[in-house]
C-alpha cells in the first residue's frame, strides 16, 4: 500500500515527465514555424542572383548589339570606298598611258610646225622616226607587242587573212606580205594582223 508521502512524490515525478516529454513537440513547433521564413529568404536570394544574372545578359546583349552595329558600319564604309576605287579606276585606267603619251603628240606637232617651212627631207625622215620610235617605247611599256608576222606560219588566232597568193618559195600557210600590223595587250588581241598568206602554185 502506497504512503501519502509517496504518492505525492510519484505525482510529481510523473508531472515532471509530463513536462519533459511536451519540450520537443514544442521544439518542433518553433522550427515548422521558422521554416517558411527560411524558404522565403532563400527565394528573395534566388531573385536576387537571377536579376543579377539578367541585367548582365542585358548589358552583354548590349554590348554585342553595339559591336554588331559597328561592324555593319564598317563594312558598308569599305563597301563604298572600294565601289570609289573600282570607279576611279575605271575612269583613269588609262591616265598613266596618257601621261606617257603626250611627248609623243608633242614631237608630231613639232613637225607638223615646221613642215611648212623649207626642212630638209631627211631631217623631217629622223624626226619621224624619233617619234615613231618614241610610241613604241610607250607601247612596250603598257605591254602593248606588236604583231609583224611577215615570213611566220599562220595563226589563225593572231591573224587575219586577207587573201591567198601562189608562192613556191614559202611553204604553204605562210605569211607572204603583212598588209597591216597587228597589236596585243598583256597578251589579249587588240586588232590582228591583217595578213597574205601563200599557197602553193
Amino acid at each position: 500500500m502506497v504512503k501519502e508521502g509517496q504518492s505525492e512524490h510519484l505525482e510529481a515525478e510523473s508531472e515532471q515527465r509530463t513536462e519533459v516529454s511536451d519540450h520537443p513537440s514544442e521544439e518542433r513547433q518553433i522550427e515548422d514555424s521558422n521554416e517558411p521564413i527560411t524558404q522565403v529568404a532563400e527565394l528573395m536570394d534566388n531573385i536576387e542572383e537571377l536579376q543579377q544574372e539578367l541585367e548582365e545578359a542585358r548589358a552583354k546583349a548590349e554590348e554585342n548589339w553595339n559591336r554588331l552595329l559597328r561592324a555593319k558600319a564598317e563594312l558598308e564604309n569599305q563597301r563604298r570606298r572600294g565601289q570609289r576605287e573600282i570607279e576611279n579606276a575605271h575612269k583613269y585606267a588609262i591616265e598613266k598611258f596618257v601621261t606617257e603619251l603626250l611627248p609623243v603628240q608633242d614631237s608630231l606637232e613639232l613637225g607638223l610646225s615646221h613642215s611648212g617651212e623649207e626642212t630638209d627631207a631627211k631631217k623631217l625622215h629622223e624626226g619621224m622616226e624619233l617619234t615613231l620610235k618614241m610610241l613604241a617605247q610607250v607601247m612596250e611599256k603598257f605591254n602593248i607587242v606588236q604583231l609583224n608576222p611577215e615570213r611566220q606560219p599562220f595563226d589563225p588566232e593572231f591573224h587575219q587573212a586577207m587573201t591567198v597568193q601562189e608562192n613556191d618559195e614559202l611553204p604553204p600557210n605562210t605569211v607572204v606580205t603583212v598588209m597591216q600590223k597587228g597589236y596585243t595587250l598583256n597578251g589579249r588581241l587588240i586588232r590582228p594582223a591583217m595578213v597574205i598568206v601563200s599557197k602553193q602554185s
